[in-house]
């Protein structure tokens, strides 16, 4: 017996009175070219978005630089707190280590330090609101920037702050005799190169805050502005995490 073979159904068009063709198909937008596919639906290498993704690869890949540099410190502290001498009298191995009393006003420094980088933060994601960006994209003002500086002030205002309370801190340690020299004893040198090298970054992130209040005000593009305010504020962050790691080593790690 012949084989029967049947057709799909053709595909039919549904037609209005007075409109031809078929209905409307279900498709993805293409932007104007291409062929459509999911391959260019999915690509976003153009957008801002992405812009921001770059960018704060290239912060991240600089701030893990800084976090293993200051992990290096705290293994050198620790080697260093492990070495001894001969006594030239006993001829016993000896450890020349003595203990630094920290000054008080350290701690009143890492609140400081703490409530800079909540600040920080919301600046972060005031710039980021999405109805005061639609708003710009609008052209109805800055609202998020003008939610943003206030609080990139305060962190500014607090890391000076900080910085004023670590000079406090060396002026009361070289009363006490514990003066930065070479002939220090190794627990106050290293007290000093440990809190001036992250003052040092600090001062950095100051720095980048003053550029963000000039430049936001120039920076016509919103994106622009965020990627600023991002970039300082992750910076921000990672001397935060940093000075806690640091100063926890100083306080117990003695």
């Amino acid at each position: 017996m012949p084989a029967i073979f049947t057709h799909s159904p053709a595909e039919t068009e549904r037609k209005e009175p007075g409109i031809g063709g078929k209905p409307p198909v279900d498709r993805r937008p293409t932007g104007g070219g291409g062929g459509g596919g999911d391959d260019d639906w999915r690509r976003e290498n153009r957008g801002p978005r992405e812009l921001l993704h770059r960018i704060r690869f290239f912060v991240f890949f600089g701030l893990a630089g800084d976090m293993m540099f200051f992990v290096m410190l705290v293994v050198l502290f620790f080697a260093r707190q492990a070495g001894m001498h001969m006594d030239p009298q006993s001829h016993e191995q000896i450890g020349d280590w003595h203990p630094v009393l920290l000054p008080p006003i350290l701690y009143l420094n890492t609140a400081v330090l703490i409530l800079s980088s909540l600040t920080m933060e919301l600046a972060r994601r005031n710039i980021f609101r999405e109805i005061d960006v639609l708003e710009e994209w609008l052209g109805l003002g800055r609202p998020a920037l003008q939610r943003t500086l206030p609080w990139v002030a305060a962190t500014l205002a607090l890391g000076g702050l900080f910085l004023a309370g670590q000079w406090t801190a060396w002026k009361q340690l070289t009363a006490q005799g514990f003066a930065f020299d070479r002939w220090s004893t190794p627990a106050s040198y290293f007290f000093y190169l440990i809190t001036g090298l992250h003052a040092a970054h600090l001062t950095i992130g100051l720095i980048a805050l003053l550029v963000c209040l000039c430049a936001t005000g120039f920076l016509r593009r919103i994106e622009l502005r965020q990627i600023a305010i991002d970039s300082a504020a992750w910076y921000w962050h990672a001397m935060g995490v940093a000075w806690l790691l640091l100063f926890g080593v100083l306080a117990v790690g003695q």
